[in-house]
């Protein structure tokens, strides 16, 4: 039965990866994937002889002993102990997107687009370069590259020259995301998980991280394509164009911002922050639009035409729920391969053959060129379930240095194709960039600046 689950999520793997050649979303695989996984668990939970408890970090002993009444229901509280865990995800990314919709329906990330004065090529290289290293650790990597992205469509208008800022603005936003707790969903895994603290995690990857984005953009400005000034048409735009673009723009980031605040003084789980700052944001939101309905009412007519000007209905509605479904997915498909003890099996075995390079990450033994590897799988493939299969994998303390390098080699590595981050398949579709061109054209940049923030990681961790 085991060989089946492995098999079933080999498959869904596969199709995950292959979604944009079969034309099927993402999410549906993981779905299938994740609801098949646990259906065979089920099935043939009497003939598992080993079961991983989660909440210590190794096997549980005695399984086979047990009767088929107790092996159930230890599988029904484990579904549930991942279920819950899954959902604080889940749930503290759906605050952050609402939060971010809400900004939007003020416009006011157009305060950033005003912000923008020159017309050469080289500085404006660097100014959404930098934008998108600090903008994706307050909103994360994904959102960060919708927002500059899409300003960038309103000031350069030459696609051939946009996506070459496109290919750059990927790179950077995944180094920002990388050493923030909130600014990419692999580290936030991470912290909900309790393997990382904001403190060490911005110690340690700070540095890493800054090269990682500084090292391919200082390259890149002198390549050909960031030679010369831009032509910039002036043109007039009718939009919604709000007072209060600048007042919720400081506001909304600055509620994100809260979160991890929060956390450190409450120590409650970080989603509780963020539906917390979700209803401050939510209550100046409704003030500013001078709209008055109750978020609860859907069965009064009155309350659906007043949905229409509601932002928080109308950020609500604009959420990306598919990626949202594909994590739930992915997730628990991974928890089903860790309740069964293969990912702690395969980690040791990874461990007892993998060739050490360098300095052993302390005395789990786990190498540097593991956690490397694990940067350059996370380009083919997607990265969130790597980091969700490592957590089950490595039983290191909270803030061992291993789950920092993990999230910066989980978090950068996927620059490396176009299709191996989400700030990457989101560009891709926006811009319509070819998978190819960009293999050609960013992809060594992206890997130049990967390596040389490895290397700058294994100098910071010594300074811890």
């Amino acid at each position: 039965m085991e060989a089946a689950i492995i098999l079933v999520f080999v498959m869904g793997y596969l199709a995950i990866t292959l979604e944009h050649s079969i034309k099927i979303d993402k999410l549906i695989p993981a779905l299938v994937m994740m609801a098949i996984c646990w259906a065979l668990i089920a099935l043939g939970i009497e003939g598992f002889p080993q079961w991983f408890d989660s909440s210590k970090h190794s096997l549980m002993e005695g399984f086979g002993s047990l009767a088929s009444e107790e092996k159930m229901h230890l599988m029904e509280e484990t579904l549930l102990h991942h279920l819950g865990k899954t959902s604080e995800i889940l749930v503290f990314l759906l605050g952050a997107m609402t939060i971010v919709e809400i900004i939007d329906y003020f416009d006011g990330f157009s305060t950033i687009k005003d912000f923008i004065k020159t017309k050469k090529k080289s500085k404006i290289l660097w100014i959404f370069a930098i934008l998108a290293f600090i903008l994706s650790a307050i909103i994360d990597n994904l959102t960060a590259t919708i927002v500059l992205i899409s300003i960038l469509q309103k000031i350069v208008k030459d696609r051939s020259v946009r996506i070459w800022f496109a290919g750059l603005i990927i790179i950077a936003a995944n180094a920002g995301g990388a050493w923030s707790p909130i600014g990419d969903v692999t580290t936030t895994m991470l912290w909900i998980g309790k393997k990382v603290t904001t403190g060490h995690l911005i110690g340690y990857l700070l540095l890493p991280s800054f090269l990682c984005m500084a090292v391919p953009t200082f390259i890149a400005s002198f390549l050909p394509a960031f030679k010369g000034d831009l032509e910039i048409e002036e043109e007039i735009e009718i939009k919604r164009k709000s007072k209060f673009s600048s007042t919720m723009l400081y506001l909304g980031l600055g509620a994100i911002i809260f979160v991890p605040i929060f956390k450190v003084i409450t120590h409650l789980p970080p989603y509780v922050g963020m539906m917390l700052s979700l209803g401050v944001v939510a209550v100046f939101a409704e003030i500013y639009s001078s709209s008055k309905f109750s978020m609860t009412e859907f069965d009064s007519g009155e309350s659906d035409a007043h949905a229409l000007h509601s932002p928080v209905h109308h950020s609500l509605s604009k959420i990306e729920l598919p990626s949202i479904l594909f994590f739930l997915g992915i997730l628990m498909a991974v928890a089903a391969l860790e309740s069964l003890g293969i990912l702690f099996n395969f980690a040791t075995s990874l461990q007892d053959n993998m060739p050490q390079l360098g300095t052993e990450l302390h005395s789990g033994g786990v190498s540097d060129l593991v956690v490397i590897l694990l940067g350059f799988g996370s380009a083919v493939i997607d990265n969130v379930p790597l980091v969700a299969a490592s957590l089950g994998m490595f039983s290191e303390p909270i803030d061992h240095e291993l789950w920092h390098f993990i999230a910066f080699s989980a978090g950068t590595g996927g620059s490396m194709l176009i299709i191996g981050s989400a700030a990457g398949v989101v560009a891709m579709g926006m811009e319509k960039i070819d998978f190819f061109w960009y293999l050609k054209k960013i992809a060594w940049l992206a890997a130049v600046g990967f390596l040389v923030g490895s290397v700058a990681f294994m100098f910071t961790r010594t300074l811890f």
